[in-house]
């Protein structure tokens, strides 16, 4: 088997000097998610050092350590290890000579970057690599590219940003052949001043593209134009997706079916009909992104209609769970890693074509900026149109949409998630259909694992 990386090659990316010959077959900078063969990278921060976890690194099997001062067994010394990740990330991406695929947006990033592997892995099995989790940020990001195998045909990463100024560095490293925005909302409101600045923000996506790369935008977005602006200066062509017939790639036609949306689409190269396995119209967006970005990429279109019809609810991220109780089952909706409010508009939206009673546990949407209390209080028109029998509200920044409630919606309004969970667990009833959204920061992970068993 091919090792991810010699300790020479280490070094020579990183400019540090080895203390032994080892090889290693992953990367790791949390030292709890380090296992046999891995390398640990011992990163400093502002409370904690990696140092001080090389060694129970190495009892968990890491094969060597890139480290900036000594330590017992097989490491790389370098004079910074931040340093050095990024420079063994763009190492990678240097090496790699497949396509690579950055995505980013205010909303469906994470789910539109496992469709896309997804739809990559099924035409080429074992060839395909993508970021975990949502690493997307300043350290994330430079982790995946590390990560990514040498043979690596299709590489996608996502990048996140809260400030402006922050994707154009991680772009950089990425160096993506297609970049893709998926939306543009009011998230991280409280370091932008309005939703154009966001736009802004986002745009820098394209300042990392490859010679003659191709910027995927959406149409139906208002900010298309100035997303646009952004990409003329960096892209080789620029595709639009969307619902608008008008788009590059749009949908012709959406049916909600018993087993996902049967989806009839036109793309610049032809015309394909799969279905989206996940419910709402927003899955039909993400899909059309989707397929604008396979077909950029010289991908398999009809594997990647079938990968979207397989693709299940990521956690946090639209699972849906059965929940067993004693006199029937109920559905769990959980939506519980983020919030902004275009994503509550979305997935309340969705709630409301369930069956049965449904009740929305609902949590603060954070870093909203001056307009926090009038965007929570907002949430009060879709909650209404989707038929919410019961809304169990989760924080302070909810009480403008408790005071919103009063009177049109049942409801109840509590501190924090662990007040939640408890009420929770007394709120719902066999045949229910239940939301739980919010920021991560809320902690509504708890009430999925107190409401599911987990």
């Amino acid at each position: 088997m091919t090792a991810l990386w010699t300790s020479s090659e280490i070094a020579l990316a990183t400019r540090g000097r080895a203390s032994d010959h080892f090889d290693v077959s992953g990367v790791a900078f949390d030292s709890r998610e380090v296992g046999p063969g891995d390398l640990f990278i011992a990163l400093k921060g502002d409370t904690t050092d990696g140092h001080r976890f090389v060694e129970q690194a190495f009892s968990q099997g890491a094969a060597g350590a890139l480290v900036s001062q000594p330590v017992a067994g097989p490491h790389i010394i370098v004079a910074n290890t931040t340093s050095a990740l990024d420079a063994l990330g763009l190492a990678s991406r240097q090496r790699m000579r497949g396509k690579v695929i950055g995505v980013t947006g205010s909303v469906g990033k994470t789910s539109v970057k496992e469709a896309l592997f997804a739809a990559f892995d099924r035409a080429a099995p074992g060839k395909a690599h993508r970021s975990l989790k949502s690493y997307n940020n300043h350290v994330g990001v430079p982790l995946s590219l590390a990560r990514m195998p040498r043979n690596t045909q299709y590489g996608v990463f996502e990048m996140g940003m809260n400030h402006a100024g922050e994707l154009s560095a991680l772009t950089r490293l990425v160096r993506p052949h297609v970049a893709l925005v998926t939306t543009v909302a009011l998230a991280h409101g409280a370091f932008f001043k309005d939703e154009s600045e966001i736009a802004d923000a986002k745009g820098e996506i394209f300042r990392g593209l490859e010679p003659r790369g191709t910027a995927v935008i959406p149409y139906d977005s208002p900010h298309r134009d100035r997303l646009m602006a952004a990409a003329m200066a960096y892209a080789g062509e620029i595709v639009t997706f969307g619902r608008d017939p008008r788009a590059d790639i749009h949908a012709r036609e959406g049916m909600p079916g018993p087993k996902g949306t049967f989806v009839q689409a036109r793309l610049r190269s032809c015309e394909l009909s799969f279905t989206v396995g996940p419910p709402g119209d927003h899955w039909i967006t993400n899909a059309l992104g989707v397929l604008a970005v396979v077909e950029a990429a010289g991908g398999d279109l009809a594997a990647a209609g079938l990968a979207l019809a397989d693709m299940a609810g990521l956690p946090g991220r639209g699972r849906r769970v059965t929940i067993r109780l004693p006199d029937g089952d109920a559905l769990l909706i959980d939506e519980a890693y983020n919030a902004n409010p275009a994503s509550m508009r979305a997935t309340l939206a969705m709630l409301g074509r369930e069956q049965g009673r449904k009740v929305a546990i609902l949590g603060s949407m954070r870093e909203l900026g001056p307009q926090e209390a009038e965007l929570h209080a907002a949430l009060a028109q879709p909650i209404a149109e989707a038929g919410v029998d019961l809304a169990l509200l989760v924080g302070t920044e909810m009480k403008a949409l408790a005071e919103a409630l009063e009177g049109k919606v049942e409801f109840v309004h509590v501190a924090d998630a662990a007040s939640a969970a408890d009420r929770a667990q007394h709120l719902i009833a066999p045949g229910d259909a239940i939301l739980v959204k919010g920021s991560n920061s809320v902690g509504l992970a708890g009430v999925v694992d107190a409401l599911a068993g987990g």
